[in-house]
């Protein structure tokens, strides 16, 4: 097979030479092909560099003057031979030599970071054209008469073959093929390849391109014929080769090799970072399910031993009855608490009933006085205040990043699809044929760029500033900060590549390739442009430049969406994006921003309106996430409306205890509902004006969830009073007044065991570090203190009145109207409470259905520990979004067609001192620079993206800077002479004076000095086609430096940062005035929820702490020192990283307190407090455990219901505990049955049946947030707590229950009580009959 290809080259070979016109007879060693210039080429009309062509000339070669050579050792030192001008023959001039280096400076701004590559790349140009064996292998094809001198005609070369040994070339195509460019974070070979780009590539395309005439740089035509390896092309001619440098090989003993990042031979073996942690698993079953199995076997197994027991136990006893617990010192503890708090809220009562006016004023002044606090309340809306603590890591990179380099610019985009559009395909003149998707047609293109044209002229008026502002106000213009005109601005779009130019779109031209001809349009060159989109001017006869209207590249993957590989022109979308300066808001242009912002909202409607027949349109500006919040919170204020309503009418029918159909106007309580209301959203109002005294803000969820928490807690305690009140029987000789105080001393105890364990609760939870939690949880905490105080005042001081109301037979409401005296009513006959004594407690606390209660309660608590080992953990932002909204197209659209993801910077903080060689080296990326510095790490990581979540190499300005300060270039000079004499000379300049002025004589590290003089100079230098390597607009605002040549900065600094592309941008600083930092802008992969977006931050975290130990390492650097990853997403991630942690402290610290006051309040009795905690931490496991099944993620959102429903759950738990101690039965299954009973109704009412009406209602919200974490999460709460607490915690204490500390009733008396529960049949017994004796 090598046989048959050698031949195959040799033929080919000799029929190119024997086609080809005999302009070159002499193929000969120390011969010409051509010499000295014959002016410009006539066949080149646009040309970035002067086209001049060489001057026909088949002779021998001559020898070097010493002019020549003192050149040719700086630009071709392979052709030097020997020490004199005698020993050294060439076939160029000095012009030509000239040019050459002109040439070879263009190519070594981008490849001088490799020095093989750009040796072997200039290596190639020298053969060319200095070669003094130019003849061996080249072919003079095509020339022209040109008349340089008056009557003086030569023959000008036009187009040439040349061979080259096809090992050769590839050897030195391999060694350019990974140079990258640092600004851009691609390859260099990306604009040195025309329309192959980098990835299609091959030594051949790469020399085509370097000889096509067309490419803006090559003054004639050559084809470039490589050779296979062993053959000859023909005749005389021999295939140029040579010694290629490897890039993994020094050019010298001084030397070094390419870097990894530019060379892979380079590289050291780089191991896979571990990926994500295997899922936990014993053989091949889940791990948590085979323990949550395991431990619902062990709780089984302990009930029956446990229930076992006590049978033989009870068997053993030598008489009937319940033993009762004896009277210890924490009994006496407990009773003498009793009976005191009794007593003490008997009294207050009594007194507060007496005095009801009075007592009314003194609670509606206080808590007015305290609500007018609300005057002052500051609510907050921004995320990054609710969620992020300020001390936090994220909110501190954040001030540091937007002290030194400003807010994060801001991104307005448009997406468009053409779904009903058809693909074509289209055949090119030059690159065959090739698929269009719909999208991507004439139409569709114009439609944009009249979009584009409309959003260009767009203006609005700012009332503030007197004046209208147009895009060039508020646009990052990167090329031109200062004074920014429209084309200024820095807007992606497909129609770039044309520089929005209709005229441009719309041109054709007839083009030739090969031995074709055809028509060349909008598709040849867009073609062209998404596989070299750094060039200039594009190979087709449009000679059209790549570079958008504002000077910068656009790059592909951010205009097209949805293509296949790196199929650009099958793309499925079409991506616009304006990027905005971002300001302080404090800032009056950030006024300027926003309303410019809803100009573009309003453009970008109205183009959907009219292309919505043919295009679909997804859009989103920079404020659109807080308008649409903004408007669903808006909208859903009537359905929070409705529900309180709602909930109210439930009260006030509910509250009432009816005799007879025409008592009911006086026996209703809405007056008296009214009241209750009135108490709880006193104490909301109260609690949050005293916090706002305090300084404190508030937020939207306080004030949809505090309502709702402080509602739960104060209806049940309305009911439980009211229903004992109206159950109660006044005794003889009792007045009104002592009765309520009576009734008061029976049930506050209670209500003070529940309130303090939610107040205590909610006071340890304010010291979770989330800002919305801490104060959630603060103003919950007062809230229900407030509730409770004015509940044992101003409720009791209503119930007074409206006992004296009802007693008087007065209308409820209208008060001045009533019956006729009589007698009243007697006690009425509610629903609830008979249904649960005669059927619900004997059922549920059957001997039968006790243990299978048990068993399934155990069951769905280790089922719920393994659903909440599988609960999603996140926010996904479309969550945050009505269902009616834009944004959730937008956000479709994105996490679809978008193909990279969001831009990630990697700060270095003040200490570290760039100028120094060491400093350098840690940092930068090309040759000489250390194998484990920043950048290289950087680039380490992109090579596993699904680990690392970075897709594109971070942009390093170090190694940009050390390439600009390259002498073969001609980026960095200095005037020698004249007025500007040291002053710095940009690469445009032809001044004499820059001739001789290279910033440094040879490619080596600058000093400290020179490192402060020149680098403000490329921070400010534009880029250019003579030298892209300037800084303006990739670098300017991304390193500052004191004279030292110290990047400064530090945390903490309050200096208030401007935008991008504003305030002193343009402008080179002055050294020492400004604190900074340095920043390295690498790219995240497509990131498309939110737990990618932890992972991602996690990882970035991982990758520059690693970065941070290794530059500490370097001489110099302080111990304080840090680089840490910044974009604008991670200070709302951050929560993430930490909220599972966050949310089991939190949730610990508010049940802590509730087992410690149960504990004292209900007399040292350990085992009902145990009780008590054991259901809450089930219904919280139950809780989450529905939330996975339901779609519920968890996140602060969510940890802040979590937190509300212990203070839910403890109302349906404490009472019912409480009831169940104060019992006096003599069994502990009588005395569960009576709580129930007694208690459970009250509950049911006063809880259960009080939320549910309302949580009903937010079902019907817009807000998706309210739907799922205020309807979903909140009957899930509702629902779990009244399940564990009127069907399980029952149960459980008649298992566990303490025994009763007071004498057991007599056997008659039990049993009296016993039936009047339902209680007296065989089956209901505490445990099992004595076995008969015979």
């Amino acid at each position: 097979m090598p046989g048959s290809l050698a031949l195959a080259g040799a033929v080919l070979g000799t029929l190119l030479v024997l086609a080809a016109p005999t302009l070159t007879p002499v193929h000969r060693a120390g011969y010409c092909a051509f010499y000295g210039e014959c002016g410009k080429n006539p066949e080149v009309n646009v040309s970035l560099v002067p086209s001049k062509v060489p001057c026909l000339s088949n002779t021998p070669a001559r020898p070097a003057t010493p002019a020549l050579l003192a050149q040719l050792r700086a630009v071709c030192p392979e052709l030097v031979a020997g020490g004199s001008a005698n020993d050294t023959l060439v076939c160029c001039s000095l012009a030509q030599l000239n040019s050459l280096q002109l040439s070879v400076a263009l190519s070594s701004a981008v490849l001088a970071r490799c020095p093989a590559c750009a040796r072997n790349f200039a290596n190639i140009y020298c053969r060319n054209i200095c070669s003094p064996d130019q003849s061996l292998f080249t072919n003079v094809t095509r020339v022209a008469n040109v008349t340089l001198v008056p009557g003086l005609s030569q023959l000008a070369v036009l187009e040439y073959q040349c061979f080259y040994d096809q090992a050769f070339a590839e050897a030195a195509f391999a060694s350019c093929q990974g140079v990258r460019l640092p600004s851009t974070g691609g390859y260099a070979i990306d604009a040195m390849c025309g329309r192959y780009g980098a990835k299609l590539c091959t030594a051949q395309r790469w020399l085509d391109f370097q000889g096509d005439k067309s490419n803006g740089l090559a003054p004639l035509q050559i084809d470039f014929q490589l050779v296979p390896n062993g053959t000859r092309p023909g005749g005389d001619l021999e295939p140029l080769s040579g010694r290629a440098w490897p890039c993994s090989e020094p050019l010298d003993a001084a030397g070094e090799p390419c870097s990894c990042q530019d060379c892979a031979e380079s590289c050291p073996a780089v191991p896979a970072p571990p990926g994500p942690r295997p899922p936990f698993r014993l053989g091949a079953a889940d791990g948590a399910l085979v323990l949550c199995c395991l431990l619902f076997a062990f709780l089984v197994l302990l009930f029956g031993t446990g229930a076992a027991a006590r049978r033989c136990v009870r068997r053993k006893r030598p008489g009937p009855g319940t033993r009762r617990r004896a009277s210890g010192c924490a009994a006496c503890l407990g009773r003498v608490t009793h009976v005191a708090l009794a007593g003490a809220f008997g009294k207050w009562g009594t007194l507060v009933a007496r005095h009801p006016a009075a007592v009314l004023a003194v609670a509606a002044a206080a808590a007015g006085a305290l609500a007018t606090g609300m005057a002052t309340l500051r609510l907050v809306t921004d995320p990054v205040e609710l969620w992020s603590a300020p001390e936090s890591q994220a909110r501190q990179e954040k001030a540091f990043y937007d002290a030194n380099f400003g807010p994060f610019l801001r991104s307005n985009q448009v997406i468009v699809r053409a779904p009903g559009r058809l693909a074509a395909t289209y055949d090119s003149v030059l690159l065959g044929a090739k698929n269009f998707s719909g999208v991507l047609a004439d139409e569709v293109l114009r439609a944009l760029l009249e979009l584009q044209e409309r959003l260009a002229a767009a203006a609005v008026w700012v009332e503030a500033a007197g004046r209208e502002v147009t895009l060039r106000d508020v646009c990052y213009a990167p090329l031109n900060p200062a004074n920014a005109s429209l084309a200024d601005c820095c807007v992606t779009s497909v129609t770039q590549y044309f520089q929005n130019n209709g005229t441009r779109l719309a041109m054709t031209a007839t083009q030739t390739a090969g031995k074709r001809t055809g028509t060349v349009d909008w598709r040849d060159h867009l073609l062209y442009c998404v596989n070299s989109p750094l060039s200039f001017k594009d190979i087709t006869a449009l000679e059209l430049s790549c570079m958008a209207e504002y000077g910068g590249p656009v790059f592909p993957f951010l205009t097209f969406g949805g293509y296949p590989g790196s199929e650009y022109t099958e793309a499925e979308a079409l991506i616009v994006t304006y990027s905005l300066n971002n300001f302080p808001r404090d800032d009056a242009r950030f006024e300027w921003v926003l309303r410019w912002e809803e100009r573009f909202l309003a453009i970008v409607r109205d183009f959907q309106r009219t292309h919505g027949p043919n295009l679909s349109v997804a859009f989103m500006a920079e404020r659109s996430l807080e308008d649409e919040i903004n408007r669903t919170t808006g909208e859903d204020v009537p359905i929070f409306a409705i529900s309180y309503l709602v909930v109210f009418a439930y009260v006030a029918v509910a509250l009432g205890e009816y005799t007879a159909w025409r008592r009911v106007l006086v026996e209703s309580k809405v007056t008296l509902a009214l009241g209750g209301i009135a108490v709880v959203l006193g104490a909301v109002f109260a609690s949050m004006g005293c916090l706002a005294f305090m300084g404190l803000p508030s937020s939207l969820i306080i004030l949809e969830v505090v309502p709702f928490l402080v509602l739960a807690v104060g209806a049940d305690n309305i009911f439980i009073f009211v229903q004992e009140y109206q159950q109660s029987v006044r005794e003889p000789g009792e007045t009104r007044e002592q009765h309520i105080g009576r009734v008061l001393g029976q049930v506050a105890p209670s209500m003070l065991l529940c309130s303090l364990s939610e107040v205590i609760c909610f006071l340890l939870g304010s010291l979770s570090s989330m800002p919305a939690v801490r104060t959630f949880a603060l103003t919950a905490a007062v809230a229900i203190a407030f509730d409770f105080l004015l509940q044992i005042s101003g409720f009791v001081a209503l119930l007074a009145l409206d006992a004296r109301r009802q007693e008087a037979a007065r209308f409820d409401v209208c008060c001045c109207r009533g019956l006729e005296k009589g007698a009243p009513g007697g006690p009425g006959t509610g629903v609830l409470r008979p249904l649960m004594h005669r059927y619900y407690a004997p059922l549920l606390l059957h001997r039968v259905t006790r243990p299978l209660v048990m068993l399934l309660f155990l069951f769905v608590a280790c089922a719920g520990l393994y659903l909440t080992l599988q609960v999603s953990v996140g926010l996904d932002q479309e969550l945050a979004m009505p269902k009616d909204s834009y944004m959730l197209e937008y956000f479709a659209a994105l996490n679809k067609y978008l193909a990279v993801g969001v831009p990630t910077y990697f700060v270095t903080t003040s200490g570290y001192n760039f100028s120094s060689a060491a400093g350098t080296n840690a940092v930068c990326s090309s040759a000489g620079c250390d194998a484990d510095s920043l950048t290289q790490k950087i680039e380490y990581a992109t090579r596993f993206p699904d680990v690392s979540f970075l897709a594109i190499p971070a942009t390093s300005w170090v190694d940009d800077f050390l390439d600009w300060l390259n002498p073969t270039g001609r980026c960095c000079r200095v005037h020698q002479f004249g007025s500007q004499q040291g002053e710095f000379c940009p690469s445009t300049s032809d001044a004499l004076s820059c001739l001789l002025g290279k910033c440094l004589n040879t490619s080596r590290r600058p000093t400290v000095d020179e490192f402060e003089r020149f680098l403000p100079w490329f921070l400010y230098d534009q880029p250019t086609l003579q030298c892209p390597k300037g800084g303006l607009g990739a670098y300017d605002t991304s390193v500052k430096m004191d004279p030292n040549g110290t990047i400064v900065g530090e945390f903490g600094v309050g200096v208030g940062g401007v935008g991008e592309g504003q305030g002193t941008h343009g402008c080179p600083p002055e050294p020492g005035t400004l604190p900074a930092a340095s920043r390295f802008m690498a790219y995240h992969r497509p990131l498309t929820n939110s737990q990618e977006y932890t992972e991602a931050l996690r990882a970035a975290r991982k990758l520059a702490d690693n970065i941070t130990a290794t530059l500490r390492q370097v001489p110099g650097t302080p111990p304080d020192f840090r680089v840490f990853p910044y974009t604008v997403t991670y200070v709302y991630y951050e929560q993430y990283l930490s909220v599972v942690f966050e949310g089991l402290f939190t949730l610990t610290v508010c049940l802590v307190p509730t087992f410690g006051v149960s504990f004292v309040l209900l007399g040292m009795d350990l085992r009902s407090s145990a009780a008590t905690l054991v259901t809450l931490v089930m219904i919280l496991v139950d809780t989450v455990g529905a939330m996975t099944l339901w779609g519920i993620p968890y996140n602060a959102v969510a940890l802040i219901n979590l937190v509300a429903a212990v203070g839910i759950s403890v109302e349906f738990v404490s009472h019912l505990t409480c009831a169940f101690t104060r019992s006096t039965k003599p069994s502990r299954v009588e005395r569960a049955a009576e709580a129930t009973v007694n208690m459970g109704s009250k509950v049911v009412a006063g809880v259960a049946m009080t939320n549910l009406p309302g949580i009903v209602v937010l079902a019907f919200a817009k807000a998706q947030l309210i739907q799922i974490f205020f309807f979903r999460l909140n009957l899930i709460i509702t629902l779990t707590g009244l399940a564990h607490g009127l069907i399980f915690l029952p149960v459980l204490l008649s298992y566990m229950g303490p025994s009763p500390r007071v004498p057991a009733a007599t056997p008659s008396a039990s049993k009296e009580q016993s039936a009047g529960q339902g209680l007296d049949n065989g089956c209901f017994e505490d445990t099992a009959p004595a076995p008969r004796r015979h």
